[in-house]
């Protein structure tokens, strides 16, 4: 048997597509401006390449056989693969990613940021919002999203992970890359009724603390120093991954510890969980958002056009205060 790859061509996964559509050679002919018995000559040379039959010769309509209904299947995916390929290179061309990676730290608002990865699919490619949302599929930039932990939100930017990082503590960063300011987001100490923190006096000094476990979020960095937080030297912790295993930690009464306030929202309202003053200080911490930009720092002109769009959506008073405070499943 010959080499059979070149026979797979866009027109012969086409002309599959088309008698299977139309139900008939001579409809199919037709419908490719062939005459039918170009189109059947057509078919024969497919067959003979692949030394396979694709139609049942013995029924008057085209009907498939089990090699050809496997060729009719995974031709249109290569064909739908293909117009896809060919729209992504249209629009990188104009100035779009191929990907764009977005690390995102834990105590970020999710239905914040999955609202934001829906306008983004909303767009076309020349940045125009239009009806229709996903259908449309968007500017043909394929979104990465990782979820990181404290030093490891950084990491994931400064070793080439990602593009963006929305969720950074503020640092100085180093060269190629620029921060802005999301907001500053308050932390609550909490127990959960049962702890026998929720009765003692307060405040509650650091000799108190120490013999209670503490729950912590574990820091996603590999590379990177990382950073503890709030723990005291000799202390029992409990270390989760995320953010929210620390609080349903907390709410079964496992520990003590410190999370956002707006995380804690409801839990504080509803009465599961007790803030508690403490000695130990807890101001506002400053979060930010940082991207790669290369030798054009801050210049948004040198950067792709998706992360341009999510720079200008992060720029929003509204949405920097929605990515710190939406915790809740309500849309706001």
């Amino acid at each position: 048997m010959s080499d059979n790859y070149p026979a797979l061509t866009p027109d012969a996964l086409t002309m599959i597509d088309t008698i299977a559509r139309t139900g008939s050679f001579a409809a199919a002919a037709r419908e490719l401006g062939k005459v039918p018995s170009a189109l059947t000559y057509s078919v024969r040379q497919l067959e003979d390449a692949l030394d396979v039959l694709l139609f049942d010769r013995r029924s008057r309509q085209a009907k498939f056989t089990a090699a050809g209904r496997e060729l009719l299947d995974e031709g249109r995916r290569l064909l739908a693969e293909t117009r896809a390929v060919a729209n992504r290179v249209r629009r990188v061309a104009s100035g779009w990613e191929t990907q764009l990676s977005v690390a995102v730290d834990d105590v970020i608002s999710r239905s914040t940021l999955f609202d934001l990865c829906e306008a983004f699919y909303a767009l076309e490619p020349q940045g125009v919002a239009v009806g229709g949302g996903a259908a449309r599929g968007g500017p043909g930039t394929r979104l990465r999203l990782r979820t990181e932990v404290l030093a490891g939100t950084w990491e994931a930017l400064v070793s080439g992970q990602a593009d963006l990082a929305i969720g950074v503590g503020a640092n100085t960063p180093p060269s190629g890359i620029a921060i802005e300011t999301l907001g500053d987001m308050s932390f609550v100490f909490v127990v959960a009724p049962q702890h026998p923190l929720a009765k003692v006096d307060e405040p509650i000094d650091d000799v108190e603390l120490l013999r209670h476990r503490a729950v912590a979020v574990a820091d996603s960095a590999q590379r990177l120093a990382p950073i503890t937080v709030n723990l005291l030297p000799g202390q029992e912790v409990l270390t989760v991954t995320t953010m929210a295993a620390k609080v349903e930690a907390l709410l079964r009464g496992l520990g003590c510890g410190y999370v956002p306030e707006a995380m804690a929202r409801e839990q504080l309202r509803s009465g599961q969980l007790l803030q508690r003053r403490t000695l130990r200080a807890s101001p506002a911490v400053p979060i930010g958002y940082a991207w790669r930009c290369g030798s054009g720092g801050k210049r948004r002109a040198t950067l792709g056009l998706g992360l341009q769009w999510w720079l200008q959506q992060l720029a929003s008073p509204t949405t920097r205060r929605a990515l710190l405070e939406r915790h809740s499943d309500a849309r706001a």
